[in-house]
């Protein structure tokens, strides 16, 4: 196994985190939720909220995370030269909620953090791989009133392993007035990792020698994790809600 990331909790979908929070059978209700149900709710009735996972507590972090501080949309390119690293773009729409009494509501101001390795599984800004001072494939963006923040970046190689995957970190404040950190991985569904692995420029490498269901990291919570992009043009786009409970400090100490 690459010495990668060191399990530290788990992720929880919707229904199971539900249960945790005393609401098994009831729903979590929108507050200006911009990923509440397209339903029009009756006057009086609330919107249900559609989080692909509520954080309780957190689930991993890794060793491959520089705190560079490149606010940017884009992370494809290396800042000092403005060069695109090779592959094939992917846009993430994140939408971060924080909830409280079953209710989520817009989290705005939230620092998200991207970083992920190229198409050959190399990341940069690491010695031991020789990328020391090169900053392609990170950045953060800071979301909206909204809770929504955006980025472009490309869909990513695999190493010896571990299974594909793209690193998150979401800073922001907890209830009790102190720095909240969350930090995990987005994956990808077996199927649509095999396709796009036959392209170039990832088919130079082959077939990834580890899979979702192989990977430790991913069977601690990496279903609730799972991305599913749909094509766009050339590259592909890609929705993600989160939910974010911020009175807990288990999952909100630094990481």
């Amino acid at each position: 196994m690459h010495d990668d990331d060191e399990p530290v909790g788990r992720v929880l979908g919707r229904r199971q985190a539900l249960i945790l929070l005393g609401a098994a059978g009831a729903t979590l209700t929108a507050a200006g939720s911009a990923t509440a149900s397209a339903t029009t709710p009756s006057a009086g009735t609330p919107e249900v909220c559609a989080l692909d996972c509520v954080v309780k507590p957190e689930q991993m972090e890794g060793p491959y995370f520089v705190d560079e501080r490149l606010n940017r949309s884009d992370i494809r390119s290396e800042p000092a030269t403005g060069q695109l690293v090779p592959g094939t773009a992917l846009a993430i729409n994140f939408t971060v909620q924080k909830i409280r009494q079953q209710v989520c509501t817009p989290l705005p101001a939230a620092m998200i953090d991207l970083w992920q390795c190229d198409a050959y599984g190399l990341y940069s800004d690491i010695p031991s791989q020789g990328s020391s001072g090169r900053r392609f494939l990170r950045g953060y963006q800071n979301t909206d009133q909204s809770g929504v923040a955006r980025f472009t970046t490309i869909l990513p190689g695999w190493y010896t392993g571990r299974t594909l995957h793209i690193h998150v970190k979401i800073r922001t404040v907890g209830t009790n007035g102190r720095p909240y950190e969350f930090t995990s991985q987005l994956y990808f569904t077996p199927e649509f990792g095999a396709a796009y692995l036959r392209t170039d420029p990832y088919r130079r490498k082959g077939p990834a020698d580890t899979t979702n269901s192989r990977d430790s990291i991913y069977r601690s919570g990496g279903a609730q994790m799972l991305l599913r992009p749909t094509q766009a043009g050339t590259g592909y786009t890609a929705d993600f809600a989160i939910g974010l409970d911020l009175s807990n400090t288990q999952v909100g100490r630094p990481d």
